[in-house]
């Protein structure tokens, strides 16, 4: 991956400035009043981008969703449709709660895997491969039928192990440049990174299309651009600590409203 010198430098000299702070694991999170999603942090023009149905490029994997939804995945196979029936009505806030830990798999499960799920057990074919399009665009489809409802995912039980281990996660400092999660979207939101605002790292808008990407993307694909950025080492996509920081950051982001699919820089 690379950056501009620009970039980096700024995020040394963030980096410089965060470790000063001596930032730890027991300060406080975002306070829920102050809670605030991606979109919030973006340029009017990008902001209205995300909110026209007909102008977010994201649009055009949900579209493809909806096709695969309807598809069996072989000859005489079951589609999603065969089970779930219409998805506005049956799919309504289910990615609100992911991810979800799942008794019968024994695991903690994001949409990804849960879509995957299904389709080994129920519908007799292979899990679709991380961020391949198909994953990325049945994901949006089944998101995007709880766009505007609340972020609510569960800690308790056994899910509370992984919610601890996502939360040392978010606070552990790795790489080449010593940063946590926390570093940037808990201690300095709203600050600069050279020319773009750092936000508080939500992730009710996932599966998004970045302008970086110039594509559709996870947000385990935004996690491992995180880790670059930083110089560290990235784990495989699915692997369990990423599923275990993305329930901690969907706690973070209790309340907000599911945007997917949506828009950033």
């Amino acid at each position: 991956m690379t950056r501009s010198p620009a970039i980096g430098a700024a995020v040394l000299v963030l980096g410089a400035a965060v470790l000063a702070a001596g930032a730890t694991a027991q300060e406080r999170p975002v306070p829920r009043d102050k809670v605030q999603s991606g979109v919030a942090f973006l340029a009017p023009d990008q902001r209205a981008l995300q909110q026209d149905a007909f102008a977010n490029p994201g649009m055009l994997w949900v579209e493809r969703g909806e096709r695969l939804w309807r598809e069996p995945p072989g000859a005489g196979g079951r589609s999603c449709a065969s089970c779930h029936g219409d998805a506005a009505a049956s799919m309504k806030g289910v990615a609100a709660r992911y991810p979800v830990f799942d008794a019968k798999a024994g695991r903690l499960l994001n949409l990804e895997g849960r879509i995957n799920e299904c389709r080994t057990a129920h519908q007799g074919a292979a899990p679709f491969p991380y961020e391949s399009e198909a994953l990325l665009s049945l994901t949006a489809y089944v998101a995007y039928q709880s766009r505007g409802m609340p972020v609510a995912v569960a800690i308790d039980g056994p899910a509370r192990k992984h919610f601890e281990s996502g939360e040392q996660l978010y606070y552990q400092r790795r790489g080449q440049l010593n940063l946590a999660c926390a570093q940037c979207h808990t201690e300095n939101w709203g600050r600069k990174l050279g020319p773009e605002t750092i936000s508080q790292g939500h992730p009710n808008a996932y599966p998004l299309y970045r302008l970086e990407w110039q594509t559709l993307g996870s947000l385990q694909r935004r996690f491992r651009s995180c880790l670059s950025g930083i110089r560290a080492e990235m784990l495989p996509y699915g692997s369990p600590e990423y599923l275990d920081l993305e329930l901690y950051v969907a706690w973070r982001a209790a309340g907000l409203e599911i945007e997917t699919p949506g828009v950033r820089r």
